[in-house]
């Protein structure tokens, strides 16, 4: 064989394995668009979405930060996790709890409407401090002051008059198990 023709044909084969391997690149998405570190994708939803503000963990003792809605839905946050509910719950529990996953609901009065608790365990299992840690928890916590009722989940929020409102039963089966997005 002529020494032209064998550099050809090498020529052919490196040729056709770059052209293999590109191929294999760009349709596995190694080429694809890659998310800015910290941006995460919006998550649509039932309910009023409000601004993801991270889910840092704060040291014990460390001031918090402004959140911007009362009561918070995200943001940096000492992770303490929730041992009951039917009780008040700190801004730190509340935030653990909703970037594990829980959707938690808070009413006014000193005991939760009665068809409340049917509505959560119609949907989730009986509260267990093991469950919550697990983010497959509906949570039930007192609120003073507290009109109706009031849906969280991680960066959403919804307000309901009370638990035979289907919007809250959607509310609590789309975001239950989501919690906040890894980042």
């Amino acid at each position: 064989m002529k020494p032209g023709v064998v550099l050809e044909r090498i020529a052919i084969v490196v040729a056709s394995l770059a052209l293999a391997f590109g191929l294999i690149a760009l349709l596995s998405g190694f080429f694809a668009g890659r998310d800015q570190a910290g941006v995460s994708a919006v998550v649509t939803g039932p309910g009023r979405a409000l601004p993801d503000l991270g889910h840092a963990h704060l040291k014990p003792g460390a001031p918090h930060p402004r959140y911007d809605s009362d009561p918070p839905t995200s943001g940096a946050h000492v992770p303490v996790g929730v041992r009951h509910d039917e009780r008040e719950l700190s801004t730190d529990q509340l935030l653990q709890a909703l970037q594990q996953g829980n959707v938690v609901v808070m009413y006014g009065s000193d005991r939760p409407p009665p068809d409340l608790r049917t509505l959560a365990l119609s949907l989730a299992p009986p509260f267990t401090p093991a469950l919550a840690a697990a983010g497959q928890s509906v949570i039930l916590a007192r609120r003073p002051g507290t009109r109706g009722l009031l849906g969280l989940a991680w960066a959403h929020a919804i307000t309901v008059p009370g638990p035979k409102d289907p919007e809250l039963r959607t509310f609590i089966q789309f975001w239950l198990g989501r919690g906040a997005q890894r980042r």
